[in-house]
């Protein structure tokens, strides 16, 4: 499978930097590889606002990031898209997604809520998991502080970020909890004992190994059984009717391609509205890629353009 050009330049110029296998470092040199990382994005893209706050939720305190996109003045209460970003749940904050959270908010005319969630392996399986639901409660119940419409939420998410986006999607409806208008899955990781062909086809990566996959569960996970918790796993969940109407994409180089295919199927089997955009040429965490990949941008906008859209 070949890759985007631009997508392959990058790549060649990491590989350049050297260094050992990710799976092979600490948490700790993981993270600092996370932020190195989120410096792929480029030049900052301007919004009308940008503060940072916290959720308060079951005696803590969450902190998420809040931007307001430019608007006409006097625009009434904006739609809210709760975003989560990647990292495998060991690495990842406010700051690596920085710049798709501002690129969102721009192309959406949303509020974008970006939520730092608890990581591993401090914080196991369901930590994240609670700090989901918490910020979607808090954003429901607060979003009039910050200009928001708390009835008109939208979920986002990228590849571990996905995971929670999709796993939020379902336990909000499970719980009765607040409405979800739109979920956008980036390469999510839906299926933890996934085996499918793109496991195989790509399990050396590039970005993403299966021993790197590895790696993250085992930070993630307590013990091997809770990866069939539909809470880790959305895509075994057999209940799926109702959910909120899902726009997912996946990269043709990368292991977790198949169950994010797999999953849109089972959406769309059980009567949930689904569009699956499958990006050729793409790789693992490609959305990070905006400061030298057109790909990247363009594909950015089309998942912005749809929340934007299904709040027109």
């Amino acid at each position: 499978m070949s890759l985007d050009p631009q997508i392959e330049t990058l790549l060649k110029h990491v590989a350049a930097q050297g260094g050992p296998a990710p799976e092979t470092l600490t948490v700790a040199e993981n993270r600092a590889f996370g932020r190195a990382f989120g410096a792929l994005a480029g030049a900052p893209v301007p919004v009308a606002d940008v503060r940072d706050t916290a959720a308060a939720a079951d005696g803590r305190d969450i902190p998420v990031r809040i931007y307001r996109p430019l608007t006409e003045p006097g625009a009434g209460p904006l739609p809210v898209t709760l975003f989560f970003h990647g990292g495998g749940w060991v690495f990842g904050d406010l700051d690596t997604q920085d710049n798709m959270a501002r690129i969102v908010a721009d192309r959406s005319g949303t509020i974008v809520v970006s939520v730092d969630y608890r990581l591993a392996p401090e914080h196991r399986f369901p930590a994240a998991v609670d700090d989901a639901y918490a910020a979607l409660t808090w954003v429901a119940d607060n979003a009039a502080g910050f200009g928001g419409d708390g009835e008109r939420i939208a979920v986002f998410g990228e590849s571990a970020g996905g995971n929670l986006a999709a796993v939020l999607a379902q336990d909000s409806l499970r719980r009765g909890g607040p409405r979800i208008t739109l979920q956008v899955l980036a390469y999510p990781a839906v299926d933890r004992f996934d085996d499918s062909p793109s496991m195989y086809e790509n399990m050396t990566g590039p970005v993403l190994s299966r021993s790197y996959l590895e790696w993250f569960w085992g930070a993630y996970l307590s013990t091997p059984d809770q990866g069939a918790d539909p809470r880790v796993s959305p895509a075994r969940c057999d209940e799926l009717a109702g959910l909120a109407p899902a726009l997912i994409a996946t990269a043709e180089n990368d292991p977790l391609r198949d169950q994010g295919d797999h999953y849109a199927r089972k959406l769309a089997d059980a009567g949930v509205p689904v569009q699956h955009l499958p990006v050729g040429g793409a790789v693992h965490g490609f959305l990070s890629f905006t400061g030298s990949v057109q790909l990247s941008r363009d594909v950015l906008n089309q998942l912005s353009d749809a929340v934007a859209a299904v709040f027109s």
